[in-house]
């Protein structure tokens, strides 16, 4: 069976806006892998960025996190939300899962911890839409992130608005974006265990 085209369902949610700007909960991981998101996206939503990242290690959350306050500050083209990092959060949810490889049981947990967190803010908040910036990156697996986005729509009421943001060349707009606003890149995903050598 098909792997559902994530990005055209996205555009067809778009498309049922009918020109109203919809307020939309956006998680981000860095800026870089906001920055083609938010440029795709800033036409046709009220975006506010929610930076939750519980699984990066502490003094790369904090570079990360003042990139992503730069870019937005150079760009407008989103508000910004920010959250308490809270590490406990992550270890307690992949605990015993320590082992598994990148892209694994763990990394599953780890999107649904951060979505779940954005979900539930965008329902305090009255925020109508919920998505994330994980699926710009050519290594995450934009089905799981996406089956995780609509379970979590089921149990909070909001608009998960679907996504696969590599589409259209969207991860090399990223590095062309990252390159125009002198963006740190990073080069693993944040946790301590991403940085481990593959056995």
């Amino acid at each position: 069976m098909n792997k559902p085209d994530f990005d055209k369902i996205m555009q067809k949610q778009i498309e049922e806006l009918c020109g109203r700007k919809a307020s939309l909960l956006l998680h981000s991981c860095c800026a870089p892998c906001s920055s083609a998101c938010l440029e795709r996206l800033k036409d046709f939503f009220q975006i506010t960025v929610f930076y939750y990242n519980p699984n990066i290690e502490d003094g790369e959350y904090e570079v990360r996190k003042a990139e992503q306050i730069r870019l937005l500050q150079q760009t407008n083209w989103a508000g910004f939300l920010d959250c308490e990092h809270d590490g406990k959060a992550f270890s307690s949810a992949i605990c015993g899962l320590e082992s598994e490889k990148e892209g694994g049981k763990r990394c599953e947990v780890c999107y649904r911890l951060r979505i779940e967190k954005t979900a539930q803010t965008a329902k305090e908040l009255g925020f109508e839409f919920f998505a994330t910036t994980l699926t710009v990156s050519p290594l995450k697996n934009s089905a799981k992130i996406n089956a995780i986005g609509k379970d979590i729509e089921k149990q909070t009421g909001v608009k998960w608005l679907h996504n696969d943001f590599k589409k259209r060349g969207g991860y090399l707009e990223s590095i062309k974006l990252s390159q125009e606003y002198n963006l740190y890149r990073q080069n693993y995903c944040g946790c301590v265990y991403s940085k481990r050598p593959e056995q």
